[in-house]
């Protein structure tokens, strides 16, 4: 049995992206397999791992295993041998926790208070495989009625476990903005419409608006990409804007999609373009139920999590199991690290890990 951290360090160096994780897949195959769970792929890149206690309800653990198309520049000598691939959001950390996990309630099955499922899931970082996960019923077939999950998080204390009832992270959507004009040369500027000039005035009036929610209601919503025109004297004929909304509550994600909308056809109306607005389906807000987080508050005692004051708004598609089960998921402190997605991204999983190990063994245990 290895050492979680060392679990973490192999897994580093096979990164894979979305739901192609032969490699990831395989390396947690062979630590199951001696374990005598039950192991079922319903998704491709995904294995879930069953230990039947004998008892009428089940309790499951999230592990996401999908990494990201960046070039790792950590130096470490367990570093990702995949070009442009590397475990930048910590992923690997939360597989091999998951491991651990699995290889302590092998050796505990009689005393389990419940069944344990573990969902090791692909394409956290792209398509959502929890949702899919999610739709092929394994929840209901396995009867769970509460899972966890968990997240490496710079900036929080090294090894400390932190969390929140109700709004963790946002609900998130893709926002593409398409503005079609016509284009013609600089010199005949008034036979134009000028798509780069309301794509401008599109930025700026959305900006606006998100401005003018009331504070109480925390939002963001920012484009980070805008490519317009050809070249420098004609007039753009086509602009688009990318960016991202992000909210907690489903009301105000609906009242800033409908104003997003509705400011594209004012401007069409005003400029003569044609403006699209598409926002993705995305991810709902991560909310921890308050009934089962007030639960492990008052089980694990003066070891429950750090409350965090405030939700943060980025995003994760833990929020899809919480849609069909109780659920709390949790922050697991890396200390001062570079941020997450960076290609310097590193932490000390020597210290970290055993922590967080140590946290989800009294979730396992808590009756």
């Amino acid at each position: 049995m290895l050492p979680v951290a060392a679990h973490r360090r192999a897994l580093h160096q096979i990164p894979e992206l979305d739901d192609r994780l032969p490699e990831t897949c395989a390396y947690v195959r062979a630590v199951l397999e001696p374990l005598g769970c039950r192991i079922t792929t319903p998704i491709p890149g995904s294995l879930c791992a069953f230990f039947d206690a004998e008892k009428p309800e089940t309790t499951a653990f999230r592990a996401d295993m999908d990494a990201l198309p960046v070039t790792e520049a950590t130096g470490v000598p367990y570093a990702s041998v995949h070009p442009g691939v590397m475990h930048a959001c910590g992923h690997d950390g939360h597989t091999a926790l998951a491991l651990g996990l699995a290889e302590y309630a092998a050796a505990r099955l009689s005393q389990l208070p419940r069944n344990v499922l573990f969902l090791f899931q692909p394409a956290e970082e792209t398509t959502g495989g929890a949702e899919r996960l999610c739709a092929t019923g394994i929840l209901d077939e396995l009867h769970v009625t509460r899972i966890f999950g968990l997240h490496l998080w710079p900036g929080l204390a090294q090894g400390q476990v932190f969390s929140r009832p109700g709004p963790l992270m946002a609900r998130s959507s893709e926002v593409t903005v398409t503005v079609t004009g016509r284009s013609v040369h600089l010199s005949r500027a008034a036979e134009g419409l000028d798509a780069l000039a309301a794509g401008a005035e599109y930025l700026r009036r959305a900006y606006a608006a998100a401005d003018a929610l009331p504070p109480e209601e925390p939002r963001v919503l920012r484009f980070g990409r805008m490519v317009s025109g050809t070249v420098r004297n004609a007039v753009s004929g086509k602009t688009v804007l990318e960016g991202s909304l992000r909210t907690y509550r489903e009301e105000t994600h609906i009242l800033c999609r409908e104003r997003l909308e509705s400011l594209g056809r004012e401007l069409e109306r005003e400029t003569g373009c044609a403006l699209e607005v598409r926002l993705s389906q995305g991810y709902p807000a991560v909310w921890n139920h308050e009934g089962l987080y007030e639960t492990l508050r008052r089980c694990l005692g003066p070891e429950a999590p750090v409350p965090l004051d405030v939700p943060v708004l980025a995003a994760e598609d833990f929020s899809f199991y919480q849609k069909r089960v109780p659920g709390v998921f949790f922050f697991l402190g890396v200390g001062d690290t570079p941020e997450l997605h960076a290609p310097e991204f590193s932490f000390n999983d020597e210290a970290v890990l055993p922590a967080g190990l140590d946290f989800l063994k009294k979730l396992l245990m808590m009756e």
